[in-house]
């Protein structure tokens, strides 16, 4: 049986405010949005009851769909169960689903309810009323859900980087203390990227990748280290290695170090085998002596050697950096497993079924010395076969050496340099008619019915008069010469053909110029008017100013021309009368394009029958009829409003 957990497929789960958001909209665009109190009470009730009912229903299809997408801890494979108990607590993780559950019964309980009360009102405004305190009890159960959302989509997030691990195909377990080498050694024999660095815990979480043997996929577990100490006292990252020793039918590798570069003494790596050691039981385990490139197992020193040489466990001595005994190590793994599988298997009682179902034939015995005997019939239908094909090769033949000729590559050689290649000695048609020319078609005629045998001698005439015209000197062309007057008039028009470039490009530059337009108050300044200016003036021209010095110059503006009342009005009436005019002279919208009244009243009579049709019986929206769109939703984008602003909502 092979089953894998596709955690990714679990939807995104959206926080209380914006669940809460999602499904009002959703009510607000999928329901009926306008009645009228003087509707029948019926009518209206339905009307409040539907959008109740439509929210209750999107709620419940969503919680219930979060509730179903999470793994159900008694239905999934125990190693899993075992993990997220120890990634995310499973008490916590098993509550959280509860109280979606219980708030999905709330709710429909609480739909249920006001659904029941709705039956019973007797206004527009005590149906709202009650529509508006279904729909915000709704909306407070899931604001209480606010943590378990919160805490649910980060369970997912987290379950969605978990590595897929199928707990039921061959796989090789990996486990140790930390930097013993174990990610070096999955890099080697798989095509995973496991992080390596030279200090302790660099591997926080499990990894796995895959490799093949004897046509066959194993999956590899790349496990965090692990420490000589009580079950009680390991933390979430070692409790994952010890979550897949314990539940998955694997085969293990556990690593030793014999430089000791661990930090851990040979001592201490095999107290930590010992005391994990229940958890290998009926399990195949080998023992890596990984860095032998620093020091092999016959340099230990004997202390340390007999507590290797205690143990009966296969050995195998490895080294990362050289590749020395990777492959081997990796073979021998893959075959324990193997055996160990087809052994599990052997156990079960489908195999004595499998057994039952299978018959191997045996060879009887069989005289040497028993001469071979062939029926007549056989030996008949032999012979008159044997004939048959004798007589078809004989055909066969004789048919090849009618066919065959030399070959073109054979005349050519034999001819050599006088060889000259002839495609139409081979065409399947009279001799003499072998070398005549193919018609010209075009458009169903013949093309040679159209063309003059003397076109080539008219051509050659031609040429030859042309040529003496040329030598006439029939085509040569001189130009007049120009008079003083006339080579004046062409120089005076090219200097105002330049002047006239020059000035369309100032005026280009002019119009494109980014600079600031002057101010009428800059150009005042500029123009520099005074009364000093003014006095000093008028003396130079003869006039006496000093009985000016108490005189008070001062800018006045120009003053309209007042009109009578009298003028206005009949300026007025003119204005309307031109505009009546102007009226009457273009022809309203239903009289355009109609020649006599008769046509007019047939064309207002079909009119009015369209518009009937369409407004009366299908009940449309006519070009009379005024619209204004809702285009925003009301309780996403407007503040809070008061009573009686919206009671026909």
């Amino acid at each position: 049986m092979s089953f894998n957990y596709n955690f990714k497929k679990i939807a995104v789960i959206p926080t209380a405010k914006d669940f809460i958001d999602i499904i009002l909209s959703k009510t607000q665009r999928k329901t009926p949005t306008v009645i009228h109190k003087q509707y029948k009470i019926a009518r209206i009730r339905a009307f409040y009851i539907r959008k109740i009912k439509f929210t209750q229903q999107n709620f419940h299809d969503r919680l219930s769909h979060i509730i179903q997408d999470f793994p159900k801890l008694d239905d999934v494979h125990p190693f899993y169960a075992d993990l997220i108990n120890v990634l995310y607590d499973r008490d916590h993780f098993k509550l959280a689903l509860g109280q979606l559950n219980t708030a999905r019964h709330l709710i429909d309980t609480v739909a249920k309810d006001y659904v029941r009360l709705l039956k019973y009102g007797d206004s527009l405004y005590r149906c709202k009323q009650l529509k508006k305190a279904a729909l915000g009890r709704m909306a407070t159960i899931i604001k209480r859900q606010a943590a378990n959302l919160t805490y649910l989509e980060q369970v997912r997030q987290h379950l969605a980087r978990l590595p897929s691990i199928d707990p039921y195909t061959r796989t090789i377990i990996l486990c140790g203390f930390p930097n013993v080498g174990k990610s070096s050694f999955m890099n080697k024999i798989t095509r995973a990227d496991v992080d390596v660095q030279p200090y302790a815990f660099t591997t926080k979480s499990l990894y796995v990748g895959h490799t093949d043997y004897k046509y066959l996929r194993f999956q590899v577990i790349d496990t965090p280290g692990l420490l000589d100490q009580p079950l009680e006292q390991r933390n979430v990252i070692e409790m994952q290695a010890i979550t897949a020793l314990a539940h998955l039918q694997a085969a293990v590798l556990y690593f030793f170090d014999l430089s000791e570069q661990c930090n851990f003494t040979l001592m201490e790596q095999m107290k930590l085998l010992e005391s994990i050691k229940p958890l290998f039981v009926n399990k195949p385990l080998l023992l890596v002596m990984n860095k032998a490139d620093i020091l092999r197992m016959e340099e230990l020193p004997p202390h340390k050697g007999d507590v290797l040489k205690n143990n009966n466990l296969p050995k195998y001595e490895m080294s990362t950096l050289t590749d020395f005994g990777v492959m081997e190590i990796k073979e021998a793994v893959c075959e324990r497993l193997l055996a160990f599988r087809i052994d599990n298997k052997m156990k079960t009682k489908k195999v004595e079924g499998l057994l039952n179902r299978l018959h191997i034939a045996q060879p009887q015995y069989v005289d040497p010395n028993r001469i071979p005997c062939i029926p007549e019939s056989v030996r008949n239908r032999k012979l008159l076969a044997a004939k048959r094909r004798t007589k078809m090769n004989t055909e066969i033949l004789e048919q090849k050496c009618e066919r065959s000729r030399k070959l073109e590559r054979q005349i050519e050689e034999e001819m050599g340099d006088d060889y000259v290649l002839d495609l139409k000695k081979h065409y399947d048609i009279e001799s003499e008619q072998k070398y005549d020319c193919i018609p010209e078609i075009w458009e169903g005629h013949n093309v040679a019915d159209y063309i003059d045998p003397d076109i080539f001698n008219k051509l050659t005439e031609l040429e030859r008069e042309e040529q003496l015209r040329e030598e006439a000197g029939m085509y040569d062309y001189k130009m007049p010469e120009l008079s003083e007057t006339m080579r004046e008039i062409e120089q005076l028009a090219k200097q105002i053909r330049d002047k006239k470039i020059i000035m369309k490009d100032e005026a280009r530059i002019t119009k494109a110029s980014t600079k600031p337009v002057m101010p009428r108050t800059a150009a005042a300044k500029l123009r520099d008017r005074s009364v000093t200016k003014l006095k000093e003036q008028m003396e130079d021209l003869g006039v006496d100013m000093e009985a000016t010095e108490n005189a008070h110059y001062k800018r006045t503006r120009a003053r309209s021309r007042s009109r009578s009342e009298p003028a206005k009005k009949r300026m007025r009436m003119e204005s309307m009368s031109q505009s009546r005019a102007r009226s009457v002279s273009r022809p309203p919208r239903d009289e355009m394009g109609v020649k006599d009244t008769v046509m007019k009243k047939k064309l207002k009579k079909i009119a009015h029958k369209a518009l009937k049709k369409k407004v009366a019986k299908k009940g449309l929206k006519g070009e009379a009829d005024h619209f204004i769109g809702n285009k925003m939703p009301k309780h996403l984008f407007s503040g809070k409003r008061g009573l009686g602003k919206t009671d026909r909502r």
